[in-house]
Parts: C-alpha cells; structure tokens; sequence
C-alpha cells in the first residue's frame, strides 16, 4: 500500500504552504533552518518535528515555549491521523494522508475543493507590501477595539447589559453569523444564556454544540475549529451538523482556575472562517470582559444586600437617630417584632426603652391588638398586684366589683414592663407563672385564667448583677432575657442629639405657638457637646424650656439651662467669640474668689453672691478644679 502524507497551511502566516512529509524528518520553527520557518515571534526557534517512523506519522514537541497543539490539546509525541489539526503559535496546519489505493472519489472527498486548489501554490511565498499592511491594518483594528471594549464597558452596571453590549462589539470585530454569551453564578451551576444571530436577530434563538463546552469547560482553554469537516473531533457532533456549521470558536471565561462562563461564535457561511488571529482577539477580549463581569456582579451583590438591610429597616417607629448603634437597634427591632420572643430592654433613663417597645409591638402580628404599659415603679407593692392580675369583688377592703388587670386588658397584644427591677420578689413569682404557663390568677381568684399576652419588659439596671444581690429571681431573669436589646445613651451619639434637639424644637414651637426657626449652630455646639446625663428626657425637656423663655426666633445657648450653658464645647468645634469670653471671665472670677477665700468654697460664695452648690457645680462643669487647687486645697464644705 503505497501512501503519502503533507503538511497544508490553512491559517495564519503559514497560510497556502505544502510541505511534503517523506522519509526524512521535517521540522517547524522560527529558525530559517527549519523544513518549514515561520517569521512569528509566538513560535520557538525549533518549535516541533514531524516524521514517519514504523509505517506511521509522528509529530513531536521540541520543547517549545507555547506548546505544540493537535486538534487543540498539548502534546509532547503523538500519532497523526488523517485530517488532524496542528497549532504551531498562530499557523495551522492541516495533515492528511493521500493512499494510493484509495478510490479518487474517496480521496477527494476528505479534502474540500478549496483545500485541493491550494496544493498548486508554491512552497514559500513572499509576502507583498499590500498584505505586510494589511497585517499591520488588522492588528492596529483589534487593539483599538480592545481600547474601546475597555473604556466602554467600565461605564456598565447591569449584568445583563454587559452580556448584550459585549456581544454587540464582538461581532463588529469577529465575523461571527451567531454568538452566545453563556455564564454561570458558580461552578457547576446551569449556564444563563444571551444569544445573538447576526441575520435573525437578538430573538432567534442560538444552538450551542455541548461538544464544544464540554471541550472548553475540561481544558480551561480557547478552541478554533477552522474547517468543521475536517476536524475529526467536532465533525460527528449532531448539533453542528443539524445547523450547518462550517466553523466555530470558543473561549472561556476564568475566574483562577474556575470557568465563570464562555464566548461562543460560529459561522454558517462556506467562504467565512476563524483563523488564530480571530481566536487570540476573542482570548483577549475575554480576559477584559471577566474582570468587569467580576466588578458588576459584585456591584449587584452590594446593592443587593443594600436593599436587604434598607428592607429590614423599614420598621415603624418614633426613634430618632442615625449613628450606627442606633442603627444596630433599628435593625434589631426589624428582626425580633414579628416573632413571639420575649425581649429585655435594657439602657439609662430616657433613653427610649418605651418607644422601642411600641415599635416592637407596631411592627409584630399583634399590631391591631392592645398596648399596655405598667411602670412598676411608679406604684406600691400593695396595689401592683392588683394592677398587674386584677381583683375579684370582695378580695380585699375596697374591692366593690370585679377588676380586670394589666396583663388580661392586653390578652392578644404585648404587654410593657418597665422598671421590671423594681418589682417585689412575690411578685416576680406570679410573673414568672404567667411567662411559663400563660396563665394568671385574679387577687381573692378560684381559678387561673388563660391569656396570650406577649411580654417586653425594661430596666435601667444590670439586672446580672441585681440578680447576684438576691433581689431578682434568677429563673425570672431567663425568662426575660431571651433577646436583649440595648439602648445607647445620648452621650455616646452626640450627632443624634442635634437631630433630637431639631425635632424637638419643631414639636414644642407648634404646640407652644412660637414662631422658632431652629437652633443657632452655637447652640448645636453646646447641644452636641453636653453629657445629658438624662438623656433624651432631659434634651426634651431642655428645648420646651429655651422655647418657652426665649426671646429671638433662634434658640441660642443662654436659653438653654444652666448645666448645658455651662459645659464648655472643644476648642476643635467652638467658633464662639462672645461666649469663649464670658466664659473666661467666669472662670477668673471664680479662681480669684476661692484664692481671696483661701480655698474655702463657701466663703467663696459668699464673696461671689451665689450659692455654695452652684459654685461647686460651676467648678466642675468649667473644669477648674485641678486650677483651684493648684496653689491650696479647695475645702470641701
């Protein structure tokens, strides 16, 4: 059996060369000693070597820098078959074996009549002026659209744009009849998929060959198939057969080594095929286009959770603040309102323990039913009983009628405890019976009654450490504290007290029927700058005042009290000329009094017209206790 093999160039600079493949080795390289030298700066100076050897064709790798590629995979020695593809850098090769003993039909039907006719060229070609500049043409085109691709698409947020627009500038470059842009939210997972069809339209729906992704899925690596018929790996497959392809390419999009997705283009056209220059174009237009899917996915992550914490915050309530602990209560109310958890409230007097509680109510499944709040401070153990279960006629002296209490008016709704701390230790029983078995037991009652009340209570106390006093029941304390929520107090988010301080302003003007235009910003100074040891109570209470005594439409700091007035804001905010000086004035005042005085702080006062308490306070709140007693002691009356 009498057989000859060549070697057809059928894409890049090796393009139209035949080289007959005989007894002797032939070798491809950069090197002009090569059988066969390609001028490509992408191929080793002796890049592989192909012989026959024991009546069959060997191809090997000689050590190349960019691998030697057989139908797409890297190989070191292989077995060449009829029709097998061989990537040397950009060049493709064609091998095929012509067998004298085949019939000439068969023969000619392995190799396409466009294939056929380039076996007349000649064997080395030199290239013209006119194709050196079209080369030169081609490759100043591909890195301007790189350029545009990478500019355009830093502007795009949406995902699903990114998919369409990217395939729109793919095909102004690549002449693709149909592409797909297939991505995947994690591996493993089903593609989504944006398919264009450069003839029907965005609509038409695209065929993609599974052979092809399988290939480019398991190597992690582009592919080309130039000549679909010839290529003895994608040939069989039904999907490009039924759709009459003619040639495809493929890339992946990698994320390390994991595939977030892949570009696929092919063509239906017999004069229109990929070459290696269309492939490194698409390779690299896919490394773009990955970190900026990786930039708008995660883009849409944030929004996304964004839009999870704005949902969460989106509780009715009449808490004013924004700094971040605030933030953490909001948050916390959205969580536990519309479970049945009983909740410890827990923070300073005046901090808003009871308006957390109705937003707890307000937000849950209760909402339509009662509120109910009990200070079981505010009243003495003998009728807090009564006031919490209620009363059966003739109980006790007084005792005229039936009475239902607290805790059973709010069956259905929430009922609030505040200042739970300060209730007596029998009473902390009976609670504790209504938290475990739902149920109460009137004062003079025969028999319990069944309620579902959800309860909140609060304390302005550490109740662990009451708890280790013997003053609260351990077991009552559990029961209390299955969410615990914290209100801040007012001097740990001085931003949220200007913020008070303007609603408060706008309540009390409206209610006092002052015309106040809001706070001078020498008094938000102060405002931010105060302690307020009784928290928003005692802010409340100090803007009623200053609306009430004073006399401009802006509130100023001598209209607010004296504790307030007197606290001295940091020299990093404070811009007040006029109040920086009497308050130095104050200041020298009092130093030279208390020295006349010897130390003596009553005499000091008495020397200065003000009573001995008002100058302790003064001494504390302007500092100058350390400056008093720089020379003698301050004498503690």
């Amino acid at each position: 059996m009498a057989q000859s093999a060549k070697l057809l160039g059928i894409s890049g600079s090796a393009w139209g060369k035949t080289v007959e493949v005989g007894d002797l080795p032939i070798t491809i390289g950069r090197d002009p000693s090569n059988s066969v030298a390609l001028e490509e700066h992408n191929v080793s100076r002796t890049h592989c070597r192909v012989e026959h050897k024991g009546g069959a064709y060997f191809i090997t790798d000689l050590g190349s820098h960019n691998r030697t590629r057989v139908n797409g995979n890297a190989i070191a020695e292989k077995q060449l078959e009829h029709g097998d593809q061989i990537f040397v850098g950009s060049c493709v090769f064609q091998f095929l074996i012509h067998n004298s003993n085949r019939p000439e039909s068969e023969t000619e039907l392995s190799v396409p009549t466009s294939q056929v006719q380039l076996r007349e060229l000649p064997e080395l070609r030199i290239q013209t002026d006119a194709e050196v500049r079209s080369r030169l043409d081609r490759t100043e085109r591909d890195l301007s659209t790189l350029i545009t691709i990478a500019t355009h698409i830093s502007s795009i947020h949406s995902l699903e744009s990114l998919q369409w627009q990217l395939l729109g500038m793919i095909f102004d470059v690549l002449p693709a009849d149909r592409g797909a842009f297939l991505l995947c939210s994690k591996p493993g997972d089903d593609f989504s998929t944006v398919a264009w069809n450069r003839y029907a339209g965005p609509a038409e729906p695209v065929v993609v060959s599974s052979t092809v992704l399988e290939q480019v899925m398991c190597s992690r690596k582009p592919m080309i198939a130039s000549n679909i018929a010839l290529d003895k790996n994608l040939r069989g497959a039904s999907s490009l057969k039924s759709t009459n392809v003619v040639s495809v390419v493929a890339v992946p999009l990698l994320v390390g080594d994991a595939v977030l997705g892949i570009i696929y283009l092919d063509t239906v056209r017999p004069a229109i095929t990929f070459d290696q220059n269309h492939l490194e174009l698409l390779a690299a237009i896919a490394g773009i286009c990955t970190l900026a899917l990786q930039n708008v996915r995660h883009i849409e992550n944030l929004e996304g959770e964004n839009r999870r914490l704005r949902d969460e915050l989106k509780i009715s309530h009449n808490l004013i603040g924004e700094n971040p602990r605030m933030l953490q209560v909001y948050k916390a109310i959205a969580k536990v309102a519309p479970t049945e958890s009983t909740v410890l409230l827990q923070g300073e007097s005046g901090t808003g323990k009871e308006l957390a509680a109705r937003a707890i109510h307000e937000n849950s499944p209760r909402s339509g039913r009662p509120f109910v709040a009990i200070n079981c401070a505010a009243v003495t153990e003998t009728l807090l009983e009564s006031e919490l279960f209620g009363h059966e006629k003739g109980s006790f002296t007084g005792a005229l009628s039936q009475k239902k209490g607290l805790l059973e008016t709010a069956n259905g709704g929430t009922a609030f405890l505040d200042e739970v701390s300060e209730l007596a230790l029998s009473l902390q029983a009976k609670l504790l019976r209504v938290l475990q078995e739902r149920e109460l037991m009137r004062v003079g009652g025969n028999s319990p009654l069944k309620i579902d009340v959800r309860l909140v209570a609060a304390t302005n106390r550490d109740l662990a450490e009451t708890v280790k006093a013997g003053k609260f029941r351990q077991d009552l304390f559990y029961r209390l504290n299955v969410v615990s929520i914290t209100m801040p107090p007012l001097r740990d988010r001085p931003d949220d007290a200007v913020l008070l301080a303007d609603h408060f302003c706008r309540v009390f003007s409206q209610k006092c029927k002052r015309h106040v235009r809001g706070l001078s910003r020498e008094a938000r100074e102060y405002i931010a700058h105060y302690s307020w040891p009784g928290n928003v109570r005692e802010l409340q209470n100090a803007i009623e005042r200053a609306i009430v005594l004073g006399t401009t439409e802006w509130i100023l700091p001598e209209d607010l009290p004296e504790a307030v007035f007197e606290s001295q804001p940091s020299n990093e905010t404070s811009t007040i000329n006029y109040h920086d000086r009497v308050t130095r004035v104050k200041k020298d005042l009092i130093l030279t009094a208390i020295e006349r005085a010897s130390g003596n702080v009553t005499e000091a006062a008495r020397l200065l017209g003000v009573h001995p308490n008002y100058l302790h306070r003064l001494i504390r709140n302007l500092d100058l206790r350390a400056e008093a007693t720089k020379d003698k002691a301050v004498a503690e009356d």
